[in-house]
């Protein structure tokens, strides 16, 4: 007879909810993410050309900031791996039940019981 939590044989379940996305739509997710950093990034730049020939003076390093920082960004973010596999925050439920004892078998390794507290043995 077996003895033990009726659980533990089963294979692991995933659910729908913690599977990860395929490795073509990651790619394509940080590739979508970096063409619209870039794009930001030639938005700045643009913005910081007209800025200085309109001379407006020290409002120039604004964008033109955005225009040299953004492509760090947009480059650690593209090579940085995939995404998260649970991102929706839907935990599956793990239960964490205390081990059990069966009151009535032996509980040390001789096989005898303990006496009981008062009790006297005959």
């Amino acid at each position: 007879m077996r003895q033990g939590n009726p659980g533990r044989g089963r294979s692991h379940v995933h659910l729908v909810t913690q599977a990860q996305r395929s490795r073509s739509d990651d790619i394509n997710f940080r590739q979508r993410r970096y063409l619209l950093m870039m794009g930001i990034r030639a938005v700045c730049f643009v913005i910081a050309v007209v800025m200085f020939v309109n001379h407006l003076g020290w409002l120039v390093v604004i964008p033109a900031l955005g225009a040299i920082f953004i492509p760090y960004f947009a480059v650690v973010f593209a090579n940085g791996g995939r995404e998260p596999s649970n991102t929706r925050g839907f935990m599956e439920y793990q239960p964490n039940l205390p081990a059990t004892r069966d009151p009535v078998g032996p509980s040390s390794e001789n096989g005898h019981r303990p006496s009981r507290p008062g009790g006297s043995d005959d």
